[in-house]
């Protein structure tokens, strides 16, 4: 065994490629593009390094083109589930007793294939399964999955690095072990980053862990999984377990090994997990861990002295890419009254100019949302703001499946702060807004606030500062990730650390060195080195 004070690399956020006309990497995307979309590939579990075919099998569909088949799946089922728990297990101990900076080194080669050989795979995969434009992929499945890796090893040595004080005679020491058990991660479609980051993470602690992947994204989950396994992942140590939540997750939650969920999706579900836990309580031996980031209704929130040209082009960029599919996608704006007609008319002249279609065609700026379901709920929510006296379809609106499920970028008017599009998720291309009158800015701000279950993005834009202080203070609680001048979009590793409270999740801000301290169970170790060998102390002597 080697010995030293080890810190791994500095650090430093991946740059993102801008894919320009001819480029190098604008050439290379579009060959991977090609190569993929010609091929149907079989996707079988992995468990235990091994891979596993249940013959329970769905398709995977480009959402764009859904009569374009990408992928066969095989499906886990409680049989599968039961297994991964004991792979998980089994593996727990030569992992964790593996020194840190030998997991922390397969996390940072990781890092290093996906920066170089890996990235054209794994992007193109992103888009073609899960509808991104190259720059989204780029910047999620490359750039922000390359900064997790390497981000947190470097919080991880920071974490280690933490000790005690140790007084006279004795010396304190603090081990950050991990949990005792395996971690169940849960990952969502829109951010293959966050499919790579929810099972990384508790690993690089010495946790193994079985991941559960949405079968919507599967895809580049996939092409992840083996990444990991080219970068020197161990048999066991990640599960890669595509399946329905009943199955699969009802065998994984009731394991009394189970130590902690990572977890990223919608709000019901991770109530259902929260509530399956509960009542699981007196099986497990540990309080599992809960880690959640759930829903948002984010909020864009503009001064009468705000910038309006950078105020529209936040609200364009951060309602409408990626189809607003991101959890901290802008869905809902409150404009004064004093500038309203501007912020029309120039919104209305930049989304004329907005193409959606193909995302292997470059010039379009949105692709199409994920599935049948979302895209009945999309067209469902503009079909009843059309026909309410409370709301108005000002731009966008169309809806086509015809060829894929594309929902028009779409911006309805709410007379009232509280109609339904302004508080309830739809996690699409749809933003409302709400003028309000110029000398209720107050309760403007309180609908702002309180007009949501959620608290997880929020911005506002003003140029006042003497007015954007308090603006600052009166939306405090509603939001996680707070922007000022800015779009609520766009969080950056280990600059914005992410996450939200109230509905939106238990705020434990991926991308930073708290996550990491939510996967590790710390020991105190006090060595007196001469300990006493009489029991009496002084004060019980007379004079």
């Amino acid at each position: 065994m080697t010995h030293g004070a080890f810190q791994v690399p500095l650090p430093i956020n991946e740059p993102v490629r801008p894919y320009g006309p001819g480029s190098p990497e604008k050439l290379a995307i579009k060959a991977e593009l090609a190569r993929q979309a010609a091929e149907v590939i079989e996707i079988p579990l992995i468990i235990d390094g091994e891979e596993v075919r249940t013959g329970t099998t769905q398709t995977v569909v480009m959402p764009h083109a859904h009569r374009h088949k990408l992928a066969i799946v095989h499906l886990a089922g409680a049989k599968e589930a039961a297994r991964a728990c004991e792979a998980a297990s089994r593996a727990r101990h030569d992992w964790e007793r593996l020194p840190w900076q030998e997991r922390a080194a397969v996390m940072l080669r990781a890092g290093e294939l996906l920066t170089t050989t890996w990235r054209d795979r794994i992007n193109a995969s992103t888009m073609l399964g899960q509808s991104k434009t190259v720059h989204q992929a780029e910047i999620d499945s490359a750039c922000e999955a390359i900064d997790f890796l390497r981000f947190n090893a470097a919080f991880a040595g920071r974490l280690y690095a933490e000790q005690p004080q140790s007084s006279p005679g004795l010396w304190n020491r603090l081990e950050h072990r991990p949990l005792d058990g395996f971690v169940f991660a849960i990952t969502p479609f829109n951010f293959t980053s966050i499919a790579i980051n929810l099972p990384t993470a508790p690993v690089l602690m010495g946790n193994t862990c079985i991941w559960k992947p949405a079968t919507t994204s599967v895809l580049s989950n996939w092409h992840s999984m083996k990444m990991l396994e080219a970068a020197g992942l161990p048999p066991g140590v990640i599960n890669f377990l595509p399946g329905p939540g009943a199955l699969v997750g009802d065998m994984v939650l009731s394991d009394k090994r189970l130590a902690g969920v990572h977890f990223t999706g919608s709000t019901g579900t991770f109530n259902g997990i929260w509530n399956t836990v509960a009542k699981n309580l007196g099986h497990y031996g540990q309080y599992p861990r809960l880690v959640g980031e759930t829903g948002g209704k984010d909020f864009i929130f503009a001064h009468p002295s705000a910038d309006v040209p950078a105020l529209c082009v936040a609200m364009l960029r951060g309602a409408f890419e990626y189809q607003g599919q991101k959890c901290s996608a802008a869905s809902r704006a409150y404009i004064p009254k004093s500038i309203w007609k501007e912020v029309q008319e120039r919104l209305r002249a930049m989304l004329a100019e907005v193409k959606m279609g193909d995302v292997c065609d470059f010039t379009n700026f949105v692709g199409a949302v994920i599935d049948k379901k979302s895209y009945a709920q999309q067209k469902n929510a503009i079909a009843a703001a059309a026909a309410s006296p409370d709301a108005k379809v000002l731009f966008g609106g169309k809806c086509s499946d015809e060829t894929g499920w594309f929902v028009e970028p779409t911006v309805i008017e709410a007379k009232d702060p509280k109609y339904a599009t302004m508080c309830t998720e739809l996690f699409g291309p749809v933003l409302t807004v709400h003028v309000y009158a110029d000398g209720k800015l107050q309760q403007a701000l309180e609908s702002a606030a309180t007009g949501s279950e959620y608290a997880l993005t929020g911005a506002v834009f003003c140029e006042d500062r003497l007015a954007l202080t308090p603006m600052i203070d009166a939306l405090r609680f509603a939001a996680g990730n707070f922007y000022v001048n800015d779009k609520p979009t766009g969080a950056v590793v280990g600059q914005q650390p992410f996450g939200g409270s109230r509905m939106s999740g238990t705020n434990d801000k991926a991308g930073s060195i708290l996550n990491l301290m939510r996967w590790v169970s710390p020991r105190t170790i006090k060595e007196t080195f001469v300990p006493p060998r009489q029991w009496r102390y002084a004060f019980l002597g007379e004079a």
